[in-house]
């Protein structure tokens, strides 16, 4: 499947992060994932209007692949599949930035699959064209 990187961003690890094994907590990926995921809808102008519709995520998936610890700082690249009619797929990577502000390894990669709803309708929705028109094609 073709993707299309939309977004990039840097955030701390904050020293709450951590678990008590030392290391970012499993929960706290998805955080990160949301923070750019939200980071990206605000930058397009995509947020949700709960009278009307928006963006819902229906599921969250993560591959942990190396421990982030405190102190440092991540970057988080989000990448866009096709659309579908009512719903296309975010892939997240995070990298540690390192002291020479470089990215290294991909320390965690995952994703969500986005459906445009219709909230009072409680229903999904057609695509808005603007929405679309930023997703590479199938």
């Amino acid at each position: 499947m073709t993707h299309r990187l939309v977004h990039t961003m840097r955030m701390p690890i904050r020293w709450g992060d951590m678990d008590v094994m030392g290391h970012v907590n499993n929960t706290v990926y998805f955080r990160y994932f949301e923070t750019a995921r939200i980071a990206w809808f605000d930058q397009i102008a995509c947020a949700p209007d709960p009278g009307g519709e928006g963006p819902v995520i229906i599921n969250a998936h993560c591959s942990f692949l190396k421990q982030l610890k405190y102190p440092g700082d991540i970057e988080v690249t989000t990448l866009v599949g096709p659309p579908g009619r009512s719903s296309f797929e975010m892939v997240h990577e995070i990298r540690m930035v390192g002291p020479d502000g470089q990215t290294g390894l991909l320390h965690a990669e995952g994703g969500a699959k986005v459906v445009w709803v219709n909230f009072p309708a409680e229903k999904s929705a057609p695509l808005p064209q603007e929405i679309a028109a930023l997703l590479p094609s199938a």
